[in-house]
């Protein structure tokens, strides 16, 4: 009987730790993940530039879902997952919807991002 007095109190613990760890886990596109990025990191970016950037995003996304899943099928692999993984995952999908908001914000569109940025002034 003692010990099970013992085991009770740490039982408890993990299970607040495992159900704390899991809420992170489920951490998605909601508006939590917005505090992962800096609200005004696209604000001086140009439409070529956001189109840049989208692109990249899209791409790193991708890497880090296929990270995910592949460390889903190895022992343990949720946790590598979740430790490895969601963060970054989280930050980069964060990054993508605020590029996707100052595009639209910005009235970009293909066209606009297909122009080049002039280098210089040209009366130099």
């Amino acid at each position: 009987m003692n010990d099970f007095r013992l085991r009770l109190p740490v039982f408890i613990a993990l299970l607040i730790i495992g159900g704390g760890l899991g809420g992170c886990a489920n951490l998605g596109d909601g508006a939590v993940s917005g505090a992962f990025v800096d609200p005004a990191a696209y604000d001086l970016y140009d439409c070529p530039q956001l189109d840049a950037q989208r692109k990249y995003l899209a791409t790193r996304t991708a890497e880090l879902q296929g990270l995910i899943e592949k460390a889903h099928t190895g022992v343990a692999g949720t946790a590598v997952a979740e430790l490895a993984y969601r963060n970054d995952y989280i930050t980069t999908r964060a990054s993508a919807k605020l590029a996707d908001e100052t595009w639209r914000k910005n009235k970009c569109d293909q066209a606009s991002a297909a122009q080049e940025t002039p280098a210089g002034d040209p009366r130099r």
